[in-house]
Parts: C-alpha cells; sequence; structure tokens
C-alpha cells in the first residue's frame, strides 16, 4: 500500500506566489503520509496572455521552477510530477509544456512534452490555440518508481486513448494527469475520460486539475480526482485549492488484471505492421513491445 496525492490549485499570474501556494500544499501533502504528488498544469503560472510563458521559459535543467521542484522533492522526500512549467522550444517564440518528475533526493528523472495541443472553442465566446505559443512534444514517457510503473499525459491527452494504450504497451499501472480543464469541458467530459482511461487500462489515474477563477478571467473545473483500476473514485476536489490522498495497491491490482484479462483479449491489430501490440506484467517488463 502506497500513498499518493493529487493537488488541485486556483494559480495566478504572479510566478512567486504560485510557487509559494504550491509548496504549502506539498508540506500538506507530505504531513498526510503521501509518497507520490501530483501537480496541475501550468501550476507556476495561468499566464495573462498566452506569451507569458515565453517571457518565463526556462532552458532545460536549470531556472528557478525547476530549482523549486527539487527542492521541494529532496525537502519533503516524495516523488514529484511537477505538473506543466514552460521550457525553451525549438521555436523560439514557443515553449514545451513540459511535464518534469523529481525523485525523493530532488533529481530529475522524466519529461513528458504534451503532445496534444489544445485549439478548440469551447464555447462561442471562449477559443483557445494552444500551437500558437506551445510546441508539442511526441515521446511517449512511462518510468520506473518505487510506487509502479507511472506514465504521463497532460489535459487535452485524455481525450486520446491511443496514447494510453501506448502507455499500457510498456506496462504502465498508475497514470499522473495534471489538467487545467475549462469549467465547459470539464462539466460535460472531465469525469467520464479520467475514469474511462483507468477502466479501459486497468490503472490508476491521478488527474491533478486547476479549479476556480483566474486573474485572466478563465474559469477552470476542478473536481481533481484519484481512480482505481475498477473506475471507482476514491476521492475527489470539487473546487478551490486544496489536496486529495488515496491508497494504493498494486497486488490488487496485479490480481484485478489476472481475473479481468481484457488487455489480453483485444484482436485489434496495428494497422502498420498487422503486429499486436504486448501487455506487459510487473514480471515481464522484458518482453518486446511494439509502439507503432
Amino acid at each position: 500500500m502506497y500513498r499518493i496525492a493529487a493537488i488541485q490549485m486556483a494559480s495566478g499570474s504572479n510566478v512567486t506566489a504560485n510557487l509559494h501556494e504550491a509548496a504549502r500544499l506539498l508540506s500538506e501533502t507530505a504531513n498526510m503520509g503521501a509518497k507520490l504528488v501530483i501537480l496541475p498544469e501550468n501550476f507556476a503560472l495561468m499566464a495573462m496572455h498566452p506569451t507569458d510563458n515565453v517571457d518565463i521559459r526556462e532552458p532545460y535543467g536549470s531556472g528557478p521552477i525547476q530549482e523549486f521542484l527539487s527542492q521541494q522533492a529532496e525537502r519533503l522526500g516524495i516523488w514529484l510530477v511537477g505538473g506543466t512549467l514552460p521550457m525553451e522550444a525549438d521555436d523560439p517564440h514557443k515553449v514545451r509544456a513540459a511535464c518534469l518528475v523529481f525523485d525523493n533526493t530532488g533529481q530529475e528523472v522524466a519529461r513528458y512534452d504534451k503532445m496534444h495541443l489544445f485549439d478548440v472553442t469551447a464555447a462561442p465566446d471562449e477559443h483557445y490555440c494552444e500551437s500558437q505559443t506551445i510546441e508539442a512534444g511526441h515521446d511517449v514517457v512511462v518510468i520506473d518508481t518505487p510506487y509502479g510503473r507511472l506514465g504521463l499525459a497532460v489535459c487535452y491527452d485524455l481525450r486520446f486513448p491511443e496514447l494510453f494504450r501506448c502507455m499500457l504497451s510498456q506496462g504502465v499501472e498508475l497514470i499522473g494527469v495534471p489538467s487545467a480543464f475549462t469549467a465547459v469541458t470539464g462539466k460535460a467530459h472531465w469525469e467520464v475520460l479520467v475514469r474511462a482511461r483507468a477502466v479501459e487500462n486497468l490503472c490508476y489515474v491521478i488527474a491533478a486539475n486547476q479549479g476556480g477563477y483566474h486573474v485572466n478571467g478563465r474559469e477552470t473545473y476542478g473536481n481533481s480526482m484519484i481512480i482505481d483500476p475498477w473506475g471507482v473514485v476514491l476521492t475527489r476536489l470539487n473546487r478551490g485549492t486544496g489536496v486529495i490522498c488515496a491508497d494504493i495497491n498494486l497486488e490488487k491490482q496485479a490480481n484485478l488484471r489476472r481475473k479481468f484479462p481484457a488487455h489480453e483479449h483485444r484482436t485489434i491489430q496495428c494497422p502498420k505492421c498487422n503486429t499486436p501490440q504486448t501487455t506487459l506484467s510487473r514480471t515481464e517488463l522484458t518482453v518486446p513491445i511494439h509502439l507503432c
């Protein structure tokens, strides 16, 4: 049994103030016994203008936001998934929306760059075009942690189940999803998407969302959740700033996957090379995987 946590924030346009609030909430999670903690998307800055993220972007491996995450992970002795922060991109006018993972010594051990960009009209007067200032990532990321095989996704990625099937082929057991879902799309789809990703992959999902009104006029949905592999909502936080924790049991998950082996019953093959994707068990991580 391990305790995991999701942090919900209503970040503003002042980086220092946001980091101060994040530090307070991280201390709260540590006091609750959490060993793996997920921060929300844009935890350090909910920009007034999209180009604000370009102004504060950091080179990979250095910068105040990365230093903050490293220091907090080491100080509290936790594994920390650092939401997203703006990192340098190939295009000087854009950023990568990077999700960094730090171990309990403060060492950065993984990076996932948001793959799917939110270019949509969510409501008649609510338009988003992330591709104007964000450069998409391309790599699926699943890593070993002391608390299971952890996959990473960000917000809009939730709508693309093929990403999570690729994670499953890499033996994923729990998925961290830092998010900033809008109030409109969140009300319609947030819970059903988060629970679906848990059910179809028999995974734990830790979905840390922004939740509230922001000084840039945006409203985010909140309802951060931790979901078990059967799709049960273990805990949630409806609105506002706060912390949720739940205990996970990987033996129980493995037993469920044995009794309900839906992954072994897949018949659709990769259209590129006609090869089925392979699901890995915890004891068979050397089995070849297929990611076409």
